[in-house]
């Protein structure tokens, strides 16, 4: 709600995907398939990890964060999204509700952004490192590592949400997106907005270059000591095991970077909403199969923990 003046907004409209009620519906029915599947997916590779004595192994351990991080990302902004295709009065949001969503999904974002840099980590120590990779990756060490990447994702994060939230919205309120998101935000704002696009723009550089210099920084490390393997088998056995991690980072880092490290003059509502979905619904669907359909290990626990459940319905019957 706003008026013409000059008071502070309490509320935004989403507008969401516009079109015709049926495509509307249809949209819902294919979000709300993709919401429960990626949920179901990752769900699952968090207990079978967990469940699963041979997949108690750093790699795996991070996957499982992963998995779960995956499970909350989505559910950050797809129920919303939902709500508001199913009936427009679900379209309103109020500023506390606006923000409280932004820093779950940046703090979550960021996150994974460490947490991948961790994971590149852990495979450069396995190649380049094999010997010294049981002492170097200790269980209490990789737990710090998983701790400190949720850490520094939800404290970065307050800063920046801080910032948006003290820029000052006058009106009008409504939000050319489907969630609560910086760019959508940053041209609702009545303040000085040439300071303000710099520094969310100084800030969105920091927060994703950081851990993709790292995780950079160790692949380049594992490429130069593949390159070094006589044997062809002994090297697709080497790359093989980053092969899933570095799909999955270019998939996440492409679609990012796209959004939040360029100028609000290369800015086009239709095209974010489009790029958007990439990374808060399709990535979070195809993750957990991209790290399963290469990952014997990952398959082997899923097909034991379906025997055992099969076994246990035949019992129960």
């Amino acid at each position: 709600m706003w008026q013409d003046n000059g008071s502070e907004v309490t509320e935004f409209v989403l507008l969401g995907f516009v079109g015709s009620r049926g495509l509307q519906l249809g949209l819902m029915a294919l979000f709300l398939l993709a919401y429960m599947l990626t949920v179901t997916e990752n769900v699952v590779i968090v207990a079978v990890i967990r469940t699963g004595p041979l997949l108690h192994k750093p790699m795996y351990l991070f996957l499982s964060h992963l998995s779960f991080l995956e499970a909350w990302y989505i559910s950050v902004t797809v129920p919303k999204m939902l709500l508001s295709l199913a009936a427009p009065v679900y379209r309103h949001i109020s500023f506390a509700g606006c923000m409280t969503q932004l820093y779950f999904f940046l703090a979550l974002a960021c996150t994974e952004c460490v947490l991948l840099s961790v994971m590149a980590y852990d495979r450069y120590v396995a190649i380049c490192s094999p010997l010294r990779y049981p002492t170097i990756m200790r269980p209490s060490f990789c737990s710090l590592l998983a701790a400190s990447s949720w850490l520094s994702g939800f404290s970065i994060s307050i800063g920046k949400v801080f910032f948006i939230s003290r820029l000052g919205y006058c009106g009008p309120n409504t939000m050319n997106h489907f969630f609560c998101d910086v760019s959508p935000l940053l041209n609702l704002a009545c303040s000085d907005m040439s300071v303000a696009e710099l520094v969310d723009f100084l800030l969105a550089l920091l927060i994703l270059l950081g851990p993709l210099a790292l995780t950079m920084s160790s692949y380049a490390a594992i490429l130069s000591t593949v390159l070094r393997i006589s044997s062809s088998s002994g090297r697709q056995k080497a790359f093989s095991t980053c092969a899933s991690h570095l799909a999955v980072v270019a998939i996440f880092y492409s679609a990012s970077l796209f959004i939040y490290a360029r100028p609000r003059a290369l800015y086009a509502s239709e095209y974010n909403k489009l790029v958007s979905v990439v990374y808060t619904v399709l990535t979070p669907l195809i993750n957990p199969i991209i790290y399963c359909l290469r990952n014997q290990e990952v398959k082997g626990a899923l097909r034991r923990l379906a025997q055992k459940a099969g076994q246990a319905l035949r019992a129960y019957s």
